[in-house]
């Protein structure tokens, strides 16, 4: 589901939840001297966020399957561990898709290059024994390295991918009050097209590593527990979220051992997703120009269960108010948010 306003989100950073207008007059009329909200934020860095970025981008797209996507995946797990994240773990599982279908050609059995019905597509005949020389087609992902001018980049993209096993990392930040409950900050680190995945999605990733970095501090509190999430296969089909919600949501605020009031896996109350958080201007005008300013809530994605009583209250996100649209009834959610199923209080503070 989608947002409907977004006021000044400088980072997908969650916050709180109100439950009602009236949580709202009196978070309103409280002391503002204390601000924990304005401290976390000042702790964010524009230059670690960058070197962050930079650093997914050494290892090319990251496409799974790759030893460039396994080597991604110990720098993120060596980097929320030197930020002290706490419960670094990584979730394992099998990718082993079907062989692509082979297309036939003109002879038996073949199709031919029958041209789409607006008069474009692939190179063949064209209506009225016309012919069609190129394929006029937009482009989606670039699936050809000769279409990467970097030698060095090509080079680190050329080994291609493989079935087998996966993994992804995640961590997460124990709550004082309720650790039994979740909230889950996600973006995905694989990417594809021969290049670095700097935008799709770098730049979403790197947003959940330095809100772990700044959560981790040991000054830094919350009532609820906070998961961040990098997941893997996102470009296949969201393979990676799905793995995880189909191996921690039966856990879900199970304690474990009984009695030590340890949860490995807190009940999941709702989730942000960061994807492309560098380049989002909107669909296009009327005129087919992109607007030339970034959309302010770029391509973060807040997801609760539709149930939820809360769903179409408003959340506070980063240095912003977020206008949370209550959905229509639709299948399972696509991601880890598939079993949610209400919305709380995040409460962060942080010691004097």
């Amino acid at each position: 589901m989608r947002s409907t306003s977004l006021l000044a989100a400088a980072c997908g950073l969650l916050i709180c939840g109100t439950a009602n207008a009236q949580n709202n007059a009196a978070a309103a009329t409280q002391d503002t001297a204390y601000d924990p909200v304005g401290v976390l934020v000042s702790r964010l860095d524009l230059e670690k966020y960058k070197s962050t970025i930079k650093g997914l981008a050494q290892f090319g797209d990251r496409r799974q399957g790759t030893k460039r996507n396994r080597d991604a995946v110990d720098w993120i797990e060596a980097q929320l561990k030197s930020y002290g994240c706490q419960n670094v773990e990584r979730i394992t599982y099998e990718y082993n898709p079907a062989p692509p279908a082979g297309r036939g050609g003109a002879g038996r059995g073949g199709r031919g290059n029958t041209p789409s019905p607006n008069g474009r597509g692939r190179p063949g005949n064209g209506p009225g024994g016309s012919r069609i020389f190129s394929d006029m087609r937009e482009r989606g992902v670039n699936n050809d390295s000769l279409a990467q001018p970097d030698p060095a980049i090509r080079a680190i993209n050329m080994e291609p991918t493989t079935p087998g096993q996966r993994q992804e990392v995640i961590c997460m930040k124990i709550g004082t009050k309720y650790p039994n409950e979740m909230y889950i900050l996600g973006g995905h680190m694989d990417g594809i097209g021969w290049g670095q995945a700097v935008n799709d999605d770098a730049s979403g990733s790197a947003i959940v590593m330095e809100l772990a970095r700044i959560f981790s501090m040991p000054d830094v509190q919350t009532e609820r527990s906070i998961r961040f999430a990098l997941w893997n296969n996102e470009e296949t089909g969201l393979n990676g979220a799905r793995a995880y919600a189909e191996q921690r949501g039966p856990m879900q605020g199970k304690e474990s051992p009984a009695g030590s009031g340890k949860y490995p896996e807190p009940k999941w109350l709702g989730m942000i997703q960061h994807d492309m958080m560098m380049v989002d201007h909107g669909p296009p005008t009327a005129d087919g120009k992109l607007a030339p300013e970034q959309r302010p809530e770029a391509d973060i994605n807040i997801e609760f269960a539709i149930t939820s009583k809360f769903a179409g209250l408003p959340v506070i996100v980063g240095i912003g108010v977020l206008v949370i649209e209550t959905p229509p009834p639709q299948p399972a959610m696509s991601s880890a948010a598939a079993a949610i199923d209400s919305v709380s209080l995040i409460a962060p503070k942080v010691n004097a």
